[in-house]
């Protein structure tokens, strides 16, 4: 059986995506070093406390990787951004989820930003001026950033924001 439906008969997905896999790169570093980490720990346990020492270390290995690893990965699965034709839905969250619902006709200016790193990895952060009480949501991380603030664009003014010699 499916989920909840977030969209009516009238709408339809234009952008559905998450954030930015760039913020999985630290924790995959972590888990290698832990990996190391871990193996040294187990190695270097003195024989008159194994196997018991050799357990405790794995345990607390599981601990670091559940909290440096496992964390940052779930919370990477979990935030979504999904642009309709009517409009912008976030999800985020792991245990605690949160949604915000904004509908298109309160966006009055929509705007990009991107650091060198965020031009490298091809993503940015996505700046969504509110007519309500709101003002801004800033949606970080957004893969493909120009294509997304050209598609939101598109929508809210009818015209592509893109210059003619891009």
């Amino acid at each position: 059986m499916g989920g909840v439906r977030l969209i009516s008969d009238d709408e339809y997905v234009v952008v559905r995506t998450r954030t930015h896999a760039k913020a999985l790169i630290w924790p995959s570093v972590g888990l290698i070093a832990l990996g190391g980490l871990i193996g040294s720990g187990i190695a270097i346990v003195p024989s008159s406390i194994r196997p018991v020492g050799q357990i405790v270390v794995v345990a607390l290995g599981f601990l670091a990787v559940v909290w440096l690893i496992a964390r940052p990965f779930l919370r990477w699965l979990g935030t979504t951004y999904t642009i309709t034709t009517h409009r912008l839905l976030t999800r985020s969250g792991i245990l605690h989820r949160v949604g915000k619902d904004l509908p298109l006709i309160r966006v009055n200016d929509v705007s990009y930003d991107q650091s060198l790193a965020d031009r490298m990895f091809g993503c940015g952060t996505l700046e969504v001026q509110t007519a309500g009480e709101n003002g801004t949501i800033t949606l970080v991380d957004v893969p493909d950033v120009e294509r997304v603030h050209a598609v939101m664009s598109e929508l809210l003014f009818g015209v592509d924001q893109q210059p003619e010699w891009a």
